[in-house]
């Protein structure tokens, strides 16, 4: 028998198992429910084995029966109360447990039956039927998730709490079995946020929460209307993997993968024709403690792929010769039993085919990356948010929202020379303490003037900005002799002169001189004392249109609920006249509509608010939400294609 032990985690839970135990509480308890859980909440739990146990009181105790850490059935969650099973305890319990994520294993048998292209596709166009509706029971189904989205935008963060959290798991569930499966995972994953910006956990954003509630309310709003592409909006339960034959991968690097259930690491590769590819290595975990120090221990872990005897570490650096090998539309590689692989060489940054990565322009790459945000997340291109960039260092800057550190550089040109002189915002690729991004990102701050060649997450703002992932050792450049003094990236032979920012961390010798003379990392804004450099560090460009006015009321909707948007008749006038003064007659309109669906209450004989379904101020939110959207997608473009800042003062994009 295993020893039991305290854990400050609890497993993870099926979403449907969440919606079914709160389900058979009655309406007393259920009005008691968040109250319960707060309190389960500073109790102790032990774990042992399979099973997470807390004490309730003297007299009473539960069990979580978890095997893999995942809570997969109702009957798992046992108490010993008298109320039992309809008890509160056992509600409480399922609504601390964070949400069980979708994870997808690929068979033998799966991925010798996963069509090809060219079997999915029709030989003759004038063969191809138009597609059809939904069905009415997706429709059914569609409504009944859409009602339960607009119960939790008109509620807010503040007034979701796990009753509102649990219908709309109940909702997603029936989505899923009707076969939509991309509408249900997005409802589970406004729960998960919205459960995140509850706990006031650090890696809640509220813009994903945003971000999260429009996409759902979008793809209900497409289905229930039978608007849009059906088979788009539905989704797929799992990937379909094509035959790919013979693949010569070249690694790039691996970043750890960190969620409140799941930890690992994902390593990157691109094939001989420039493809990107993935392999990840993301296991569930029973400790939030213990998550960080999972994630990184996966980048020595074996990749899973074929004979490959290299590690994700290994493998970031070296390349793979695979046969019969098999890939998803979004770049995942498969790893069934017919795939072969042998461990090859791999290529540098600066040596095709990887080069080429690096030799688009900066703009056409932030074009590329904001046009698959349009894409479902499954259907992707691997790396489609991905920035390759030659960059120098300037020094650190102002920290972002949050006090996030962040460091500015200059970008150098692309291929055709137009994105010199741009600077770039540089942010940590997670902002998990545990990991050694903010470590390295602060290493680097110290050594104005070093070149590098950068991979990084496109992060949308309407100045250009990126989450740096991994760095390289950039070419030799052409032209300009080496100016004594300044910095060079120097890593130790065995990491082919690239480092995995979040696996590994830099250390003080790997950034060495070009000669005796040492510049000076402990100051602040160290380019002044830099040969060749202009004094003081460039200021970031203003802020552009003040569609943040319209912004800031979507944001305030999602957090403080439908009520919060009723502000006084001077404040309206002020904010509509501000974004009419800038031409953006569009977002004063749509905040006007805005406002006036909040407002808009029946109420009865007796002064009472009449409940509704809250459809008409979900439908103003969403319009104002996909218009702050595809605006801060034309700033970014236009702030990475080097826009003078007045360009961007005034009128609407």
């Amino acid at each position: 028998m295993s020893v039991a032990k305290r854990t400050s985690g609890w497993p993870a839970v099926r979403p449907e198992v969440v919606a079914e135990v709160v389900a058979g509480l009655s309406a007393r308890l259920q009005k008691r429910l968040d109250g319960a859980a707060a309190k389960l909440a500073e109790r102790p739990v032990t774990r042992s084995g399979d099973e997470w146990r807390v004490e309730v009181d003297e007299e009473t105790a539960f069990v979580l029966h978890a095997p893999g850490a995942v809570v997969a059935d109702a009957a798992d969650v046992r108490c010993g109360c008298l109320l039992a099973p309809a008890c509160v305890h056992r509600a409480a319990a399922v609504t601390l447990c964070p949400l069980a994520e979708e994870t997808e294993e690929v068979t033998p048998t799966e991925t010798a039956s996963a069509p090809s292209e060219e079997a999915r596709e029709p030989r003759d166009p004038q063969e191809a039927q138009p597609e059809a509706g939904p069905t009415p029971v997706e429709v059914a189904a569609a409504r009944h998730l859409h009602r339960a989205g607009c119960a939790v935008l008109a509620a807010g963060v503040s007034g979701a709490g796990a009753v509102a959290q649990a219908e709309l798991l109940r909702a997603a569930h029936r989505a899923r079995l009707a076969g939509l499966y991309r509408p249900a995972a997005a409802a589970v994953a406004v729960v998960t946020r919205v459960r995140a910006a509850r706990s006031g956990a650090p890696d809640h954003r509220l813009a994903d929460l945003v971000a999260g509630l429009r996409e759902l309310l979008d793809l209900t709003t497409a289905l229930s209307t039978g608007c849009g592409p059906v088979a788009e909006l539905r989704g797929t339960a799992r990937q379909a993997y094509g035959e790919e034959g013979g693949l010569r991968l070249y690694g790039l690097f691996a970043e750890p993968v960190l969620t409140a259930t799941h930890a690992g690491v994902v390593s990157w590769a691109v094939d001989a024709g420039g493809r990107l590819s993935t392999v990840a290595e993301v296991m569930p975990h029973g400790d939030a403690g213990a998550a960080a120090p999972q994630a990184v221990g996966a980048g020595n872990r074996t990749v899973r792929l074929g004979e490959a005897l290299l590690s994700h570490r290994e493998f970031s650096r070296a390349g793979l010769a695979v046969q019969g090998a098999t890939r998803s539309a979004a770049g995942r590689l498969g790893a069934g039993a017919s795939v072969r692989a042998v461990r090859a060489a791999g290529a540098a940054w600066t040596a095709e085919p990887v080069a080429a990565l690096w030799a688009e322009p900066a703009a056409a790459q932030v074009a590329r990356a904001l046009a698959a945000e349009s894409l479902p997340y499954e259907g992707r291109p691997a790396g489609s948010d991905l920035l390759f960039l030659d960059v120098t260092l300037l020094g650190p800057a102002p920290a972002g929202p949050g006090g996030a550190p962040r460091l500015l550089a200059r970008c150098e040109g692309g291929a055709d020379g137009a994105d010199g002189g741009l600077v770039v915002g540089l942010c940590t690729g997670h902002e998990h303490p545990g990991l050694a991004f903010r470590a390295n990102l602060a290493l680097l701050a110290t050594a104005p003037g070093l070149r590098l060649r950068v991979i990084g997450r496109l992060e949308r703002s309407d100045r250009p900005e990126l989450r740096l992932l991994a760095i390289g050792t950039p070419p030799e450049p052409s032209t300009a002799p080496e100016i004594p003094g300044l910095p060079s990236l120097a890593v130790p032979a065995d990491r082919a002169d690239r480092v995995n920012l979040g696996l590994e961390r830099l250390q003080t010798a790997d950034l060495q001189t070009t000669d005796l003379q040492t510049v000076d990392r402990s100051t602040a804004a160290p380019t002044d004392a830099v040969p060749g450099f202009p004094a003081g560090l460039p200021s970031e460009a203003p802020y552009g249109p003040p569609v943040h006015v319209l912004g800031r009321r979507v944001e305030q909707a999602v957090t403080t609920g439908r009520h919060a948007l009723a502000p006084s008749a001077a404040t309206a006038a002020a904010d509509g006249s501000l974004l009419r003064a800038a031409g953006l007659v569009t977002a004063a309109e749509l905040l006007d509509a805005l406002r006036a669906a909040a407002a808009d209450r029946h109420r009865d004989v007796f002064g009472r608010v009449v409940p509704d379904d809250h459809d008409a101020f979900a439908g103003s939110w969403l319009a104002a939400a996909c218009y702050t959207e595809e605006l801060a997608a034309a700033l970014c473009a236009a702030a990475w294609a080097g826009e003078p800042a007045p360009d961007r003062h005034r009128g609407e994009v």
